[in-house]
């Protein structure tokens, strides 16, 4: 399997990027964004852009592809709709139109989140700008397109947030996330649990587009 990943050096992008650097059966893995990662692999490929919005710089990049795990993402704090929606939903879309015209049967993973409203209609603006982005992907000529929506996320293997704000809320939040888990068993998921979803999900589908978190954790475990 051939995969690209968006935000590779996020919190949840670092996380499905190392289970594809540990799955044999991913056999090239393209990375495409801003920052560059720290992993290093023979089967790895890294492009930079400055601007993700320039397409055409980077589209021949977007061939042979079987799998897209689109990580991308930003908090709303502080921004008004528009500047959000723009760096939400019309950067995802543009990209997504462009790996759908070049791979046909590409399987297209985006990380959303929990309490998103497909119904673009509620009073949480982040919400309203997630759920139009899901449903204009739902929409696009993909083999198959699957909406993640975590909500608590532990990160493992050394993986840290780029988010200043959040990388001080899992210091503190460590020490009871092991009492989180065993309690919410279905709710707290960790950076390599989402990444082996992505991947199974891409390999096998899944009964419904929309994966909330108990469905994320029963699809690493290899549940149907």
């Amino acid at each position: 399997m051939n995969v690209v990943i968006f935000g590779a050096s996020g919190m949840v992008g670092q996380g499905v990027l190392l289970e594809c650097l540990r799955d044999d059966g991913v056999e090239r893995i393209l990375v495409i964004g801003r920052s560059p990662v720290e992993q290093k692999h023979t089967k790895l490929r890294e492009v930079l852009v400055k601007d993700l919005f320039d397409v055409p710089s980077y589209a021949n990049e977007l061939t042979g592809l079987d799998a897209c795990f689109f990580c991308l993402g930003i908090s709303s704090a502080g921004m008004s709709e528009a500047a959000y929606r723009h760096l939400t939903y019309d950067l995802t879309v543009v990209i997504a139109q462009e790996l759908a015209a070049r791979n046909s049967a590409l399987c297209f993973v985006y990380v959303s989140g929990a309490s998103t409203d497909s119904t673009e209609r509620g009073r949480t603006m982040w919400a309203r700008v997630k759920g139009a982005t899901e449903n204009a992907l739902l929409r696009m000529p993909f083999r198959s397109a699957f909406m993640f929506r975590p909500g608590i996320i532990q990160p493992l293997d050394g993986i840290r947030s780029k988010t200043r704000a959040y990388r001080l809320g899992y210091v503190v939040m460590a020490p009871v996330m092991p009492l989180l888990r065993r309690a919410f068993p279905n709710s707290v998921l960790t950076t390599r649990e989402i990444g082996e979803a992505m991947l199974a999900v891409a390999r096998r589908g899944w009964p419904r587009p929309v994966l909330e978190a108990k469905d994320i954790h029963a699809a690493s475990a290899g549940q149907p």
